[in-house]
C-alpha cells in the first residue's frame, strides 16, 4: 500500500509532534501515530484542521497519486491573469 499521507514528514518540518497534534485534535496519540505511518488516515474534514494548525495547504499533506506528475510550485506573482 502506497503511503497517502505526508503527515510524519511535515510535522518534522514544521518541529511539531505527535503529541502536540494530539492535544490540538483532541485525539489520542495512538491515532495520531497511525496516521503517520499510515496504518490509518484521517478523514477529509481532520486533514483539513490538521492544514490549518500547521498553516499550510491540504495539498501540501498528502503524496501525489500520480507516478508521472511532478507539482512545481510557481509564485502567484508569475501567474498571469487571461483576459
Amino acid at each position: 500500500m502506497k503511503d497517502l499521507n505526508r503527515l510524519k514528514v511535515v510535522l518534522a518540518e514544521k518541529k511539531r509532534t505527535n503529541k502536540w497534534l494530539a492535544e490540538q485534535l483532541g485525539k489520542n496519540y495512538s491515532t495520531i501515530s497511525k496516521w503517520c505511518t499510515n496504518t490509518s488516515q484521517p478523514d477529509l474534514q481532520t486533514l483539513d484542521r490538521i492544514a490549518q494548525l500547521l498553516d499550510m495547504d491540504v495539498k501540501d499533506l498528502l503524496n501525489s497519486t500520480r507516478d508521472d506528475v511532478m507539482y512545481i510550485p510557481v509564485p502567484k506573482q508569475q501567474i498571469q491573469e487571461r483576459p
